[in-house]
């Protein structure tokens, strides 16, 4: 069986890369590996951590490249994969433009899709943006549906997708983190020259590690998380490390407003190992991502999430996130009521994870390896959703 997975960005290399490892590991099926080129040097890292290589490499990214270009650029190159390639079965992951380009080349080729990570919600088509436009799509012409809680089969049920097409699994990146975790702890000269590399920090100041790169924040959204990082760097008990991503519309206000000051880290995008070496290090989170909301819980520590709104709303149940938007005074708030209150640490400081277990990618397998044990594949080019049984 070949089952080609198709990625872009860094996120979906991480979240997708147990995956791949697993179904190797499977002798039985074949996985193909695509990469677009949308996060070209942060995919790699990825990859190189995880021992995997990409059999196609489409190389698409540009210099300030927009969402037109990009959706059609990767159309036309998954495309011309899956015409050499003939896969049994296409698997994207989450919600990123790559992702939803690639669903549709996958259902314009009458190719069967795999959704991994699918049912997220927001309930807000502009945010997050377009990510919330493009999980729907894929979640609309996927075969089969890898819900990773019971919370995302939901939102899928209530939209009227077949039960029998969902499979609750739990977050790949969950399997990505215990992998990274794992390394770290055993791993001593990984683990020596990562604490060589971090040298800079001081660990009598409680290190806030930062991430943001949302579309939907760019412009004052990031002015004021910035404004907000630069009142916080004026306390002398912390430190805070900002990998900063490379897209120009992050760059400009993060080093405008951010550059020169003594508590502040401004890096370049870190490898995968490196990050989770600062989360675990990290005393509180601040973050647009999604990937982090999910991990961070597995590692005790704290995160406030700076956007509006949240399609994976299980943590914030859970009492280890919460939302505190992109104005500058909610986010000096909110960070200094973790700082300054114990006891309101300790109510987010829980390893609790409602995402899974470590397991996620080997239930996907079980599933792709049980459908073809069934033949409900049906012959090679069948047109997606015909009769399963």
């Amino acid at each position: 069986m070949k089952i080609l997975i198709v990625l872009g960005t860094r996120p979906e290399a991480i979240k997708m890369a147990p995956v791949a490892k697993a179904l190797a590991a499977t002798g039985t099926i074949r996985p193909i590996l695509c990469v677009t080129g949308q996060h070209r040097d942060m995919v790699s890292e990825v990859l190189d951590f995880f021992e995997l290589s990409p059999d196609h490499d489409l190389a698409l990214m540009r210099p300030e490249q927009d969402l037109v270009y990009l959706t059609t650029a990767v159309l036309r190159g998954v495309r011309r994969v899956l015409v050499a390639e003939k896969p049994d079965w296409v698997l994207v992951h989450g919600d990123t433009t790559t992702a939803m380009a690639a669903g549709l080349a996958a259902f314009y080729a009458g190719r069967r899709i795999g959704h991994v990570e699918a049912g997220l919600r927001s309930g807000d088509l502009r945010q997050p943006w377009p990510e919330e436009m493009n999980r729907r799509v894929i979640d609309r012409i996927a075969d089969r549906l890898f819900a990773p809680t019971a919370n995302a089969r939901d939102n899928l049920l209530q939209e009227n997708v077949p039960a029998d097409r969902i499979l609750v699994t739990g977050n790949t990146v969950i399997d990505a983190l215990f992998a990274a975790r794992d390394a770290l702890q055993s791993n001593t000269g990984l683990t020596r020259g990562l604490a060589e590399r971090f040298g800079f920090l001081d660990p009598a100041k409680r290190l806030i590690l930062v991430t943001g790169h949302r579309r939907e924040s760019f412009g004052s959204g990031f002015e004021e998380i910035c404004a907000g990082l630069h009142r916080l760097a004026q306390r002398s008990d912390v430190e805070i490390v900002y990998p900063v991503h490379l897209n120009p519309s992050v760059q400009r206000p993060v080093k405008r407003t951010l550059s020169g000051l003594a508590n502040v880290h401004l890096l370049e995008p870190l490898g995968y190992a490196a990050f989770v070496y600062l989360m675990m290090r990290s005393h509180l989170i601040l973050t647009d991502s999604g990937g982090i909301q999910e991990e961070a819980p597995s590692l005790g520590k704290p995160v406030l999430v700076m956007r509006q709104v949240t399609e994976r709303p299980e943590a914030i149940d859970a009492g280890t996130v919460a939302l505190v938007g992109t104005d500058s005074q909610r986010i000096h708030s909110a960070v200094v009521e973790l700082l300054d209150s114990p006891k309101r640490y300790a109510a987010f400081a829980r390893a609790h994870n409602p995402y899974g277990d470590g397991l996620a990618s080997f239930r996907i397998r079980d599933a792709l390896l049980a459908d073809a044990a069934q033949n409900v594949a049906g012959p090679e080019g069948a047109t997606p959703h015909s009769p399963r049984r």
